[in-house]
């Protein structure tokens, strides 16, 4: 359930991150909602898969697929264009993640 837990604080963050975009400086209500919201879901879920999963693992992971997927929505919402250093810097975090899965003994599996 632990990873249930940080892939819904994943994809809660992911809202609330392009809600902030659209949120326009909290200058429009509905977006701001979906902010506050968003980040209040994501930290609780958060806060529950830290009771068993390592702080750095966890932030490691809610952190790298959490910039992956903000850069693609960045990409096909917004239409920011991701140059190639870009999309090697995300295809690095995405190594790193599944480094961290695949190998270390550091997280619980």
């Amino acid at each position: 359930m632990n990873w249930v837990w940080l892939a819904i604080a994943i994809v809660a963050e992911v809202i609330a991150t392009s809600a902030l975009k659209a949120a326009d400086g909290f200058s429009k209500l509905v977006p701001s909602v979906i902010v506050v919201l968003g980040y209040a879901v994501a930290f609780y879920c958060l806060a529950l898969t830290l009771r068993s999963i390592p702080v750095g693992i966890v932030y490691a992971i809610w952190s790298g697929v959490g910039i992956v997927l903000i850069s693609l929505v960045g990409y096909f919402v917004y239409r920011q264009a991701l140059d190639l250093p870009a999309i090697i810097g995300l295809g690095l975090i995405v190594a790193g993640v599944a480094v961290i899965n695949v190998f270390s003994r550091s997280g619980v599996h």
